[in-house]
């Protein structure tokens, strides 16, 4: 036992020296059109994680779900955030200030990935810890849509989703079957491989898997044709392609960091936020899974201190994908430590761009300059 601890704090010790260290890679040069944009941050009061966002079939909001357990909704001529749903009942506790937030997640619930309905105005929420929610046109309380899939299997983390807009047949992902969302370190350096991509069709009621064995399956977004699915497979810094009426699957891209949620813009390209770089260390970690098994049985907390040390660089970042998979644009903040964790960039039609973090007390918003 003496010999494992002392192998895993020198595992640690070396973690934390390369995860200071600079992770080179190579990007094409920024779309001209993405230089010279203005950049605000929009406080989230009582919360941090605006993890993804949604406009509703009116082009109301944003909406946005944070850690308290409520979905916010954006008043642009107010300028500022009111609380639309919730998706748990028990909110005595549950807005008492960020402070021990994440610690209540189960029973406050953690809403991540949105999307509506656009023929009946409905939201969808995957919920981390409460399953695939729906919410109606007025708000207020989230109610169930499905909460297992097939065979009782329960959902353990639901994370994002993605809707047909001719159908409504709902696409998510369950990051994991064996780590709640506030274990994410364990489920990523022990290489855990129980995710998968399911489907929920509100018309039948009916859930059906679609991929088994996934790698922490994240974000996940149809093609404009809805020809086929993107996700976003965080371990393997990957990005899959599954063409819907084959069932084919393919590598669509591989990215130099832990690609989190995908959003389609007007043009049918793709924005992938990256939660982080893959530094050397979680690089060389992930290929050998016994060495983070062997961290996960250390009697304190290595992974919490490597994740606290990757969120002060700040090397969030987001790529944007070509149809085939190219990266033709990136944002940053170019070294200004002000982006950690960077989970979603969803781009409107006249060029702004929202900027989403699992961790941070604010989203963004970038202008394109006139």
């Amino acid at each position: 036992m003496r010999r494992l601890i002392f192998g895993a704090t020198a595992i640690l010790l070396l973690s934390i020296l390369l995860a200071v260290d600079r992770v080179d890679f190579l990007f094409p040069p920024a779309d001209p059109k993405e230089e010279g944009r203005s950049l605000e941050t929009l406080p989230i009061a009582g919360a941090v994680g605006p993890e993804s966002f949604a406009f509703d079939p009116l082009g109301g909001g944003p909406y946005t779900g944070v850690s308290d357990g409520r979905i916010l909704k954006w008043q642009p001529n107010e300028r500022r955030w009111i609380s639309f749903a919730v998706t748990s009942p028990n909110r005595e506790e549950c807005e008492a200030g960020a402070e021990g937030q994440e610690a209540r997640e189960h029973i406050c619930g953690r809403p991540l990935g949105l999307g509506f309905n656009e023929e009946t105005g409905d939201m969808y929420v995957a919920d981390a810890y409460k399953g695939l929610l729906v919410v109606g046109r007025e708000g207020g309380l989230a109610h169930r849509a499905t909460a297992e899939a097939p065979a009782g299997v329960h959902l353990r983390f639901t994370n994002s989703l993605d809707i047909h807009r001719r159908t409504g047949v709902v696409f998510f992902t369950d990051s994991s079957s064996q780590y709640r969302r506030r274990d994410y370190m364990s489920a990523v350096v022990s290489g855990d491989k129980t995710g998968r991509l399911l489907k929920y069709d509100p018309h039948s009621n009916q859930t059906t898997v679609l991929l088994r064995n996934l790698s922490f399956p994240n974000g996940v977004a149809l093609s404009r044709n809805a020809h086929f699915l993107l996700l976003a497979e965080t371990n393997t810094c990957r990005i899959l392609r599954l063409w819907l009426s084959t069932s084919k699957l393919e590598v669509f891209a591989q990215l130099p960091g832990f690609p989190d949620n995908i959003k389609r813009n007007s043009k049918g390209e793709f924005w992938v936020g990256i939660h982080s770089r893959r530094g050397k260390f979680l690089e060389w970690i992930l290929s050998y899974p016994w060495i983070g098994k062997a961290l996960l049985r250390i009697p304190f907390q290595p992974l919490k201190l490597v994740s606290v040390v990757n969120e002060w660089r700040g090397s969030g970042f987001a790529v944007r994908l070509s149809e085939d998979g190219e990266v033709v644009g990136v944002f940053g903040d170019r070294g200004r430590r002000i982006w950690k964790a960077i989970s979603e960039v969803l781009e409107e039609e006249n060029g702004n761009l929202w900027i989403g973090s699992v961790a941070m007390p604010f989203a963004g918003l970038s202008k394109p300059q006139i």
